[in-house]
């Protein structure tokens, strides 16, 4: 039984429910201040709209990330939804389209002027994008208009619905039919006024205090017999007990906002329930306003707290914006300069990402000045590697040299002289730095068709080497058996020991004959993928130990030392890839916010490629160090 003897309330307990209006209007009245020390509406309010800062903050940044496409799509998914859509999201969504618009307008107008335009000739080009906003605006605040309209017609009739349900509760209190049926009428007018919600704010407090005067009179005039009195405060009793037990759980819940919002459904929920006996009436509500008082007092605390905190955050991100700033150009003068300062860059603005808010009328300012500081790295870093293209057509017409001379040689006889002048080409052609990739493949394939022709033709003269292949087969295979028969009885350091030996004699015996290589390597490393499988060893290490195979397959006098170039440049533009790759998910993973909309997700999984780069990355340099040592 709910509302059942609402006039029997304490004389407390009805003053601080007359604080908050009237019962019927939306649960934003924030009914749970009524139980504040200090009894304020209007207290509770305020702290009410200090949680919603951080919501507003966080939306702000998540909008700073949308371009202006997004920003329409968006906007026309409010507009669709104009009924359930606030003003203020639709407000936020036009500031941040107009900031865009007004960069790219002044950076028309820059590049005009750059041009040799006068300023006073200027014409801002024509924007669709702004024209579809205008669109969008002007539907939105046509719906608007009109569900306002309804909200207002419904609020009206409420009104004259609730005025008719007091004269009726006002001819009961004046009828002298049977109990029975004046109870049921009153229940049923009870029920009516509850299932009646917004009235207009002007009329709220006069309609609840008249529904109240005449509920009193009721309830003094009809002398409701003891039975049924005695069952609704049981049940009332029952109901705000329970009441009482779940505020007091609310003092431990470790999300204050969310115990504060939960608080306000609680109290509303109150003000529902009728009267208890008037014995237990004071401490009851004593005990629900001293539990709520606990709750608003850490709601409170919570968002003095924040403030604090906010302002610790600005200090930290001002000093970000200070250390990019105060970046030195002139002292970067090398590609490993620029990489070395690039990485400090990327790790501030990691540092960036874990610090939380400013405060509001600060938060925007300090992004900003954070962004136009990376911007300024970013386009100074642009325009060294422009430099760096200049650099690479030079390298190219340096290794194009090289090409002739390398096809000039390759048709002597003159073995010896010439193999050394090729191996000097190839040194040459090493201290040349990296060329355009799309002209990379071509020039190196040039240059290696020809060191690879000679030396093709240099081995097709040595005559003696068949015996030698012939040999280091013997020897591979009784290195296969040994490996085969490694003592199992061996602690896993010393087996790894004794194997990685004899993988070390295996890479020191030269080549086999061609029709037998494939065969016999793949008997090997079938033997030693055996043994490390034994061993548990992890992947990496058997990549590498499968690689240092290959580079000895790989070598074969001079003409194998060709192949040896050929690979390392090849390693060294997978290397050049990787590293722009990874640092264009460097660049772009500082400029995104974990806060919006599956923001978190796009972000963990840019983190997990950048992460599978660097692996790659470092495994590419061990290679490129084993083919160093095969060179030298």
């Amino acid at each position: 039984m709910k509302d059942t003897h609402e006039t029997n309330l304490p004389a407390e307990e009805t003053g601080k429910l007359e604080e908050t209006k009237a019962p019927e209007v939306t649960p934003e009245n924030n009914i749970a201040a009524e139980v504040e020390t200090t009894g304020t509406v209007e207290e509770t309010t305020e702290t009410a709209t200090d949680a919603t800062v951080t919501v507003e903050e966080a939306t702000a940044n998540a909008l700073g990330k949308l371009s202006k496409e997004e920003i329409l799509e968006k906007l026309t998914e409010l507009v669709n939804a104009a009924a359930e859509t606030a003003r203020n999201e639709v407000e936020s969504l036009k500031q941040a389209f107009y900031k865009i618009h007004r960069a790219e307008v002044e950076e028309s107008k820059k590049t005009f002027l750059e041009d040799g335009g006068e300023e006073k000739d200027f014409v801002a080009p024509e924007d669709e994008a702004e024209n579809k906003l205008k669109e969008l605006l002007t539907v939105y605040k046509e719906k608007r208009a009109a569900i306002l309209a309804e909200e207002d017609r419904v609020k009206a009739a409420n009104y004259a619905l609730k005025l008719q349900l007091i004269d009726q509760l006002k001819v009961l209190t004046e009828s002298q039919d049977d109990f029975n049926k004046l109870y049921n009428d009153f229940k049923d007018i009870q029920q009516r006024w509850k299932e009646i919600k917004l009235v207009p704010q002007e009329h709220a407090n006069e309609l609840w205090k008249n529904y109240q005067t005449y509920s009193e009179r009721f309830y003094d005039i009809i002398k409701i017999n003891n039975q049924f009195r005695d069952y609704d405060f049981k049940k009332n009793l029952e109901l705000k007990t329970a009441l009482c037990e779940t505020v007091e759980k609310l003092q431990t819940e470790p999300d204050v906002v969310s115990a504060f919002h939960q608080l306000q459904k609680l109290h509303q929920q109150w003000r529902e329930i009728g009267p208890v006996a008037k014995e237990l009436r004071e401490e009851l509500w004593a005990r629900f306003k001293a539990a709520s008082t606990v709750i608003n007092k850490r709601h409170q605390e919570h968002f003095e707290s924040l403030k604090s905190k906010e302002q610790e955050n600005l200090i930290a991100k001002t000093a970000i914006c200070e250390e990019i700033e105060g970046i030195d150009f002139e002292a970067l003068k090398t590609f490993k300069d620029w990489e070395e300062k690039n990485k400090e860059v990327i790790a501030l603005q990691e540092k960036w990402k874990t610090i939380g808010f400013a405060p509001k009328k600060s938060n925007v300012k300090i992004f900003e000045r954070f962004r136009a500081a990376c911007d300024v790295y970013f386009n100074k870093k642009s325009a060294f590697y422009k430099g760096i293209k200049e650099e690479m057509e030079k390298n190219l017409e340096l290794k194009k040299a090289l090409c002739e001379k390398a096809e000039a040689l390759k048709d002597s006889t003159e073995w010896k002289s010439t193999t050394e002048k090729m191996i000097a080409l190839q040194k040459e052609w090493k201290t040349i730095g990296s060329v355009a990739r799309k002209h990379s493949d071509i020039v190196w394939k040039r240059f290696i068709s020809a060191c690879d022709y000679f030396f093709e033709q240099k081995n097709k003269n040595v005559s003696s080497q068949k015996s030698v292949e012939q040999t280091n087969l013997a020897a591979k295979k009784a290195l296969i058996e040994k490996i085969n028969k490694l003592d199992e009885t061996l602690g896993t350091d010393d087996a790894l020991a004794e194997l990685k030996g004899l993988m070390a004699e295996w890479n020191a015996i030269g080549h086999v004959p061609f029709k037998e290589k494939d065969k016999i390597y793949k008997e090997y490393h079938e033997a030693v993928d055996n043994q490390f499988d034994r061993l548990k060893v992890d992947q990496t290490d058997r990549k590498m130990q499968s690689y240092r195979s290959n580079l000895n397959d790989m070598t074969s006098g001079e003409h194998g030392k060709g192949k040896l170039y050929g690979e390392r440049e090849k390693l060294m533009r997978m290397y050049d890839r990787m590293k722009n790759e990874l640092q264009t998910y460097e660049n772009n993973i500082g400029f995104l916010s974990i806060s919006s909309k599956g923001g978190g997700g796009l972000v963990k999984e840019m983190e997990r490629k950048i992460e599978k780069l660097k692996d790659e990355m470092a495994l590419i340099i061990k290679k490129i160090d084993a083919i160093d040592e095969n060179l030298e």
